[in-house]
């Protein structure tokens, strides 16, 4: 499925950039994350919502003053001493006293909203560095294995001429020429298919980069020949939990959403404060004269100045229904929290123990496959000496072949599983 929706993004943005001119970037991951952040389309939604609640927030600290306001009034009369024409202009400001605490609450309300947006955004850019890390990997794992490949079949084909000349010479069976061509060709094809993977993986890294399919896209390869580091730089267990438990921007949000309910108590208690607030109003009467003007006067100002009280005495039961359901969502959050906290230690424990468990892995692949390479590098050798079969000599070829595969497999999942501890740790992602 993944691969389906990778294809028709690339589809649909090739049509969209039909004409325009590729790009060319070499990027190691530290670049990848960087571009990602800077393009990722999600991310830009993400910033829009915080702008929009940071302007709500702005806004409700403003519902402390008072308001100002101007009215202007025209009115067109007849009676019997004709047309007549009057009006008024005034200006009125009021402000809100005592609300039973709702402006503050709806202040520190919309603060919690904008903090909490903050720590959405930076999960999100976690999770996006992991994506981009295990495509980065993967990338990494078909090159160094299409490296391996093309010295293999670099082999095969000298193998293959050595084969035809000891099969002319009449040195070994046709069927031996035979096997050492498919071998050949079989070693082309893995070239061929590695070829193929490494181009959908640069596809699925420009998908998560927010990149053009049409630019080209170099990956700078970080050095792996030993990744003993990654073992010896590991902190205890104990260690890692308690920084993922400070760290983890889920936690983080668990907190914001407790916070969040309890306000919402608050307001929700509000409603049972009455509601004080003052008023002040300036008007007076403008220009009002007959129609041929004889009589002509100018109103005297008046003014008034107030203060009213609302005070609820009773809501049909929805004040005190609003405050059970906020209890119940406070309630629900502080065990959505704890959980949160229980999967935290509970995903930690494990990526720590998968850190381990593929350490001891690579080094056990990382033993056989020097062992492997060295014995078909020595069985080539008593190949061209005739002292071995041709079958005995591809499958060797082959074992090391499952070996090699399995070993470079074993190398990025060590780097993957400890660098997603370190994005657990809050740790920044370098290679």
């Amino acid at each position: 499925m993944k691969k389906i929706l990778t294809t028709v993004f690339c589809v649909m943005l090739a049509f969209s950039t039909f004409g325009q001119e590729s790009k060319s970037y070499r990027f190691s991951l530290e670049d990848c994350l960087r571009f990602a952040t800077a393009n990722s389309l999600d991310r830009k939604s993400m910033e829009l919502t915080g702008e929009s609640l940071e302007t709500t927030y702005e806004q409700s600290k403003q519902q402390r003053l008072p308001n100002l306001s101007a009215s202007f009034g025209e009115n067109f009369t007849n009676n019997a001493n004709g047309w007549g024409v009057s009006g008024n202009v005034g200006v009125g400001s009021s402000v809100t006293i005592y609300q039973g605490g709702q402006i503050n609450n709806t202040i520190e309300q919309n603060r919690l909203n904008v903090e909490r947006n903050a720590v959405q955004l930076e999960r999100y850019d976690n999770q996006l560095a992991t994506q981009i890390l295990q495509s980065f990997l993967t990338i990494l794992g078909n090159q160094e294995l299409l490296n391996y490949q093309l010295e293999v079949l670099k082999t095969s084909r000298e193998q293959l001429k050595q084969g035809e000349a000891r099969y002319k010479a009449g040195a070994i069976l046709e069927s031996d020429k035979l096997l050492l061509e498919a071998q050949y060709y079989s070693d082309s094809n893995n070239v061929v298919d590695t070829r193929i993977n490494i181009g959908n993986n640069l596809l699925d890294l420009k998908v998560l980069l927010s990149m053009e399919p049409t630019d080209e896209l170099e990956i700078v390869s970080p050095d792996t020949d030993n990744l003993d580091h990654l073992r010896e730089s590991l902190p205890t267990e104990e260690e890692a939990i308690g920084l993922a438990m400070e760290y983890m921007p889920d936690l983080r949000l668990g907190d914001y959403d407790i916070r969040l309910a309890q306000k919402g108590i608050d307001l929700a208690r509000g409603n049972y404060f009455p509601s004080i607030s003052a008023n002040a109003n300036v008007g007076m009467g403008v220009l009002s004269f007959d129609s041929d003007g004889s009589q002509q006067w100018i109103g005297k100002p008046s003014e008034s100045v107030g203060v009213s009280m609302s005070v609820p005495i009773y809501s049909r039961g929805q004040t005190k229904a609003n405050v059970k359901k906020s209890q119940i969502a406070l309630q629900q959050a502080e065990l959505d929290y704890e959980q949160t906290q229980l999967s935290v230690r509970q995903t930690v424990v494990q990526a720590y123990r998968d850190v381990v468990s593929a350490y001891n892995a690579y080094k056990v692949s990382e033993i056989r496959e020097n062992a492997y390479s060295k014995s078909f590098n020595a069985y080539n050798v008593q190949y061209q000496y005739g002292t071995i079969t041709t079958v005995e000599l591809l499958q060797q070829q082959n074992n090391y072949l499952n070996v090699l595969n399995t070993y470079i497999q074993n190398k990025y999942s060590l780097v993957m599983k400890r660098k997603i501890l370190d994005i657990y740790m809050g740790k920044q992602i370098t290679l």
